[in-house]
């Protein structure tokens, strides 16, 4: 058989890189959502309050933002191979704090510190792209997504049982802790298995790792203010933490957090400067442009994607747990059929754009997800189970295809800048999330899906304007000359 072949069951060349890489993803995704499925037994544990345990969940996925878009840069620069590897072992670290946690504080802290494993996605989508030409991308990335995506639906469905196995009140400690070790050992296997390129491959890197490059003087301008969602969602945190909500910080440290997140900014606007103030001083060559719109329509339809499945996944046990008065197990089984959609659906979506084309497909689901969670909007406890079930695995078809789509997309832009713009459009997929689960901490679950169907509406209109990727992307080797990489 073909080793270039695009064979599942192979364990050679581009397929062993696959297959590695979505296993890593797998495990930062048990890692990152370790605590939802048994959410109750540490809520009665720790003692914590309803908005405590709600705050937790966005903790969870806040400092997942300015991570994507560090390890994307880091990424870019060091290679997915050692970044992977330091990313799982590390993480390890505050997920046994988490496990050892007696407090709400102690808690909190180990939870948000956790949101770093979030980034370890964007990596693999550096690595798998790496590996796979144009016509297998979109379904590689869509099986190293959804396959790795599948480790909150494998937590939600064994930790519960692995926490009663273990007994008593610490089985939920236990159980969380196992997580962390399974997150160590692997990083070994990761470092000793796996090369950044193929052999002969060149591993383009960006002239500069301190911000995103741009070819335009438009495209500068819209970098700086993409970048304020992120900022907002963070300060949205702080609020969140404040007086005004859990009480954890002190206006002055609230305060101090607005300052501080203003001045990151203003830092982060004369980097962004230094890097491509040479666009005012010259025309960037026509051959080297991209279209940093093409970045923005992605960044959109990955807030309405992955933000709400990260949203959706933290929240689910609970929803069906009080909407059908489930015991935390059985919430938790039934729950994970959301997540568990992503074994078939984002690879389907990737699938999908590479057959019928990135913006047809895009266009497509991203009807069928505002159209998905209006129907989730509508499941109470008059519902038969099955039913809302079904509504849930229907809905996250749509969202989770939705996101092989756009990774489908996102290696297609600039080679050598496809770790920070993976890293900025994941970003933007946790600044979804920490708004989802903030509205959800203000309002009730029926408005919450329907928030989430609204923003779905205006993704599918910012999507008009996006073009179909054709032709190729040039890049400059080493020596000089120029590459020609294909991308449809």
């Amino acid at each position: 058989m073909n080793a270039d072949a695009f064979n599942l069951f192979s364990f050679r060349g581009k397929m062993k890189t696959l297959h590695l890489s979505w296993i890593a993803f797998f495990i930062t995704f048990v890692v990152w959502f370790n605590h939802a499925p048994l959410l109750q037994a540490i809520a009665a544990s720790l003692g914590l309050t309803p908005a405590e345990i709600k705050t937790l969940l966005i903790l969870n996925v806040a400092l997942t933002i300015p991570a994507r878009v560090v390890i994307g840069m880091l990424t870019d620069r060091f290679g997915p191979r050692i970044i992977y590897s330091l990313l799982l072992a590390v993480c390890s670290v505050p997920c046994f704090m988490f496990a050892l946690a007696d407090d709400f504080v102690q808690a909190a802290i180990a939870r948000f510190l956790l949101g770093f494993i979030g980034a370890g996605f964007v990596i693999g989508i550096r690595l798998v792209s790496e590996w796979f030409p144009a016509n297998e991308l979109g379904t590689a990335e869509g099986i190293y997504g959804g396959w790795g995506n599948f480790g909150s639906a494998a937590a939600a469905f064994t930790l519960p049982v692995l926490a009663l196995v273990l007994g008593g009140d610490d089985g939920w400690r236990w159980a969380i802790g196992l997580t962390g070790v399974m997150s160590l050992a692997f990083s070994f296997v990761f470092y000793f298995n796996v090369s950044d390129t193929p052999k002969g491959s060149t591993y383009f890197r960006p002239k500069n790792i301190g911000a995103m490059e741009v070819t335009s003087k438009g495209d500068f301008f819209f970098l700086l203010l993409m970048k304020i969602p992120m900022y907002a969602a963070l300060a949205l945190l702080a609020w969140k933490l404040s007086p005004a909500g859990v009480k954890m910080f002190s206006e002055t440290t609230t305060l101090l957090i607005y300052v501080g997140l203003t001045l990151l900014y203003l830092y982060e606007v004369s980097h962004v400067w230094k890097v491509n103030k040479v666009v005012f001083e010259q025309p960037v060559d026509e051959l080297h442009r991209y279209k940093f719109k093409q970045v923005a329509v992605l960044n959109v339809l990955y807030f309405a994607t992955f933000g709400s499945e990260l949203a959706v996944v933290s929240m689910l046990p609970l929803f069906f747990a009080e909407t059908f008065q489930l015991t935390p197990v059985v919430a938790g089984m039934v729950a994970s059929a959301y997540a568990f959609m992503n074994l078939m659906s984002r690879p389907g979506g990737g699938w999908l754009s590479d057959k019928f084309g990135r913006k047809p497909t895009l266009l497509l689901l991203t009807l069928g997800l505002a159209i998905g969670y209006f129907a989730m909007a509508m499941v109470d406890s008059t519902w038969p189970l099955w039913l809302a079930v079904v509504a849930a695995m229907a809905c996250s078809f749509f969202v989770q295809s939705g996101e092989g789509a756009v990774f489908a997309v996102v290696p297609l832009i600039k080679r050598r800048l496809t770790g920070q713009i993976a890293g900025m459009t994941g970003a933007y997929g946790n600044v979804g999330a920490v708004t989802y689960l903030t509205v959800l901490s203000l309002v009730d679950y029926s408005t919450f899906f329907m928030v989430i169907a609204a923003t779905a509406v205006v993704g599918f209109v910012a999507l008009l304007f996006m073009e179909e990727p054709k032709g190729h992307i040039a890049e400059v080797n080493a020596d000089g000359s120029v590459q020609m990489i294909s991308v449809g």
